[in-house]
């Protein structure tokens, strides 16, 4: 007996039962549709954290002032003094492996261009920014030395600003107004999409620090030259670790913090912060990959159980199948056929409805998700596989069966 006529015989057998086949294969329906969920949120959630470590740039660590503590209160994150030049200055020549480093200030206020008006941040920044953030620009020029220390009123734009307050127009070269004072677009940015916090990284626009101090943002009373915040991206190969004790080193000393007393200030790596998440996330994608293994093994006991019935129901027609001449090896091969057959159906199934719910709950959730091809491959390969495992009993049974005594049952 061919394996083509096994094959046909099994379908025929499935669709002779088709309410108990649907019943029966329910567990690898719902196991195979948790697997697609499972991946494809999963690979979702690892895309979208690679490409904010991406966007956050690489070999980066940030320095912002900490919260400052009185009697034990915490008055809450940046409280202490603002960071200053002085402190770029000191890490940048103190700080061995330093490739970029920049401030960041920001600030939120409206934008106008013609009858266009637009609310976004406004951040002031050095000349190695971009580069230390690993971003680029998609036309014109980022800002320079020169615009920094000759307080230019120059600004690089994000796609969402561009688009926003020039429509399809390219923006180089156009004047606007950020608080009343014109601006001058010299660049545009690449896109960059959204932040690990929901934010838009394009809705932005970068200017001089000084500019942004003198003319926007305004000088702390206490810091005059403050700078907000600081990045510093580091050559390859350099140990972040011993890096961000170099620079809580040379930080202490520039902040003239005693010895003994709490740091004014908090070095942060933010591509371990991702990492954590990343982690975390995998763990989640284990344990939602134990429940998708608990509901294939309960649909295929459920598989072996119905095969088994389906043995005992057809017991006469296994011996008639082989008095006319079929070998045990036949048998054995349409009813492992059948079993895989009902699995890999269900596993069909499953594939349509967890590519509809990942869908769905990526739109309620506001989740990412990426489906690959390989996951749906690896669902049905599972679904295969559990077929094969829990249909070998009930195939071995129906093979080894006793020609004579089945054809005497009734």
């Amino acid at each position: 007996m061919r394996p083509v006529d096994c094959l046909r015989t099994a379908v025929s057998a499935i669709a002779t039962n088709f309410l108990r086949t649907v019943l029966t294969t329910l567990g690898i329906i719902i196991g195979v549709g948790s697997v697609i969920v499972m991946m494809a949120v999963g690979a979702g959630a690892r895309s979208e954290i690679e490409k904010q470590i991406a966007n956050l740039g690489t070999h980066l660590l940030t320095v912002n002032p900490s919260a400052r503590t009185f009697g034990g209160r915490s008055s809450g994150a940046g409280s202490n003094l603002p960071l200053s030049e002085d402190d770029l200055r000191a890490i940048e020549t103190k700080v061995p492996g330093v490739l970029a480093i920049s401030g960041q200030l920001w600030a939120s206020a409206t934008v106008v261009y013609g009858n266009a008006n637009f609310w976004t941040r406004i951040w002031g920044v050095h000349a190695q920014y971009l580069f230390a953030r690993s971003w680029t620009i998609e036309s014109g020029r980022e800002i320079s030395e020169q615009d920094v220390a000759g307080t230019r009123r120059v600004a690089v734009v994000g796609l969402t600003v561009a688009k926003k307050l020039f429509g399809d127009n390219d923006p180089v070269g156009e004047v606007f107004r950020i608080r009343n004072v014109p601006f001058t677009v010299i660049g545009t940015l690449t896109p960059k999409g959204q932040t690990g916090f929901g934010h838009d990284h394009d809705d932005a626009i970068f200017v001089p620090m000084t500019t942004a101090r003198a003319q926007l943002i305004g000088k702390h009373p206490l810091v005059p030259d403050q700078i907000g915040s600081i990045s510093v991206k580091f050559q390859d190969g350099t140990n972040l670790k011993d890096a961000q004790e170099e620079i809580e080193q040379v930080m202490r000393q520039s902040r003239r913090v005693p010895p003994g007393d709490d740091d004014t200030f908090v070095v942060g790596n933010p591509t371990e912060s991702m990492k954590a998440r990343t982690a975390a996330q995998s763990t989640l994608g284990w344990l939602l990959a134990a429940t998708a293994a608990i509901s294939l093994i309960v649909g295929g006991i459920g598989i072996m159980n119905i095969m088994l019935v389906s043995v005992t129901e057809r017991t006469r027609e296994i011996g008639l199948r082989m008095a006319v001449g079929a070998r045990r090896f036949d048998i054995m091969l349409q009813f492992l056929l059948e079993a895989t057959t009902l699995c890999v159906l269900g596993g069909l199934i499953g594939v349509v409805l967890g590519v509809v719910a990942s869908f769905v709950t990526a739109g309620m959730a506001e989740w990412p998700i990426l489906i690959l091809p390989q996951t749906i491959v690896l669902a049905l390969l599972a679904a295969a596989i559990v077929g094969i495992l829990f249909g070998f009993l009930p195939a071995r049974r129906a093979a080894h069966l006793s020609p004579i005594d089945a054809l005497r049952s009734e």
